[in-house]
């Protein structure tokens, strides 16, 4: 008579298989094969990242070197100039109308500068003068008069200055001389408009004092020439 075997449940299976499997991988080392393995791989952190120092900006005081001619004498003291400016003291003008403006012809212009030249010949000869024949640069738009050059270089400043313009009535006009571009600027619009000048007029220039003019006109038609003082 056969006796027949009792049924071993799955899991008791299951168990048995796990606890031999346990003891096999004990016999060969393999879990501490295992452990060393992740740690190898685990990446250590870096000693120098590990340890945030603070960054400091260390200032160090530096001695400027300075020639051995002036290394007894004090330091320098730079401080900030101001310059003063030149102003000019805004005349109320009346207001033209150059819509009807007329041009000099050659010829008319040509006989305002003969004109002046006779004018010219009997100033007196111990003050430097010239004759400028007016623009419409001069006269209208930009209002800038440009004076000779060389005579400029001779006898005016070397810098920039007040320049006086006194008519033949004593009337004086202040103006700003520019050295450097050799010409009239601010001041030069309002004695243009008060004399009324006009393209083609002759003015003579003549240099009464270092930063003083004396202004003679003569006029492009003829007529209201001014008068030598």
């Amino acid at each position: 008579m056969v006796v027949a075997k009792p049924k071993v449940s799955y899991e008791e299976c299951r168990r048995k298989r796990l606890e031999e499997n346990k003891k096999r991988m004990e016999a060969l080392n393999l879990p501490k094969i295992a452990q060393s393995l992740r740690n190898s791989l685990t990446p250590k952190p870096s000693p120098m990242k590990s340890v945030k120092k603070p960054r400091t900006l260390e200032k160090e005081v530096v001695v400027v070197r300075r020639s051995s001619r002036v290394a007894n004498l004090p330091a320098p003291v730079y401080k900030e100039v101001v310059i003063d400016r030149v102003l000019i003291p805004r005349r109320i003008s009346k207001h033209r109308d150059l819509s009807n403006r007329v041009y000099a012809s050659d010829e008319a212009r040509a006989a305002a500068i003969e004109i002046a030249e006779k004018l010219q010949s009997g100033l007196e000869p111990q003050y430097p003068n010239f004759i400028k024949s007016m623009l419409p640069s001069h006269v209208t738009g930009g209002f800038w008069l440009g004076l000779p050059v060389h005579f400029c270089k001779v006898n005016l400043p070397k810098r920039d200055e007040v320049m006086t313009l006194i008519d033949e009535d004593g009337n004086e006009y202040p103006t700003i001389y520019l050295a450097r571009k050799t010409g009239l600027s601010g001041g030069w619009k309002g004695f243009s408009v008060a004399h009324e000048l006009m393209d083609g007029d002759a003015l003579i220039f003549q240099l009464v004092r270092p930063s003083a003019f004396k202004v003679y006109i003569v006029r492009v038609n003829g007529d209201g020439q001014d008068n030598q003082s």
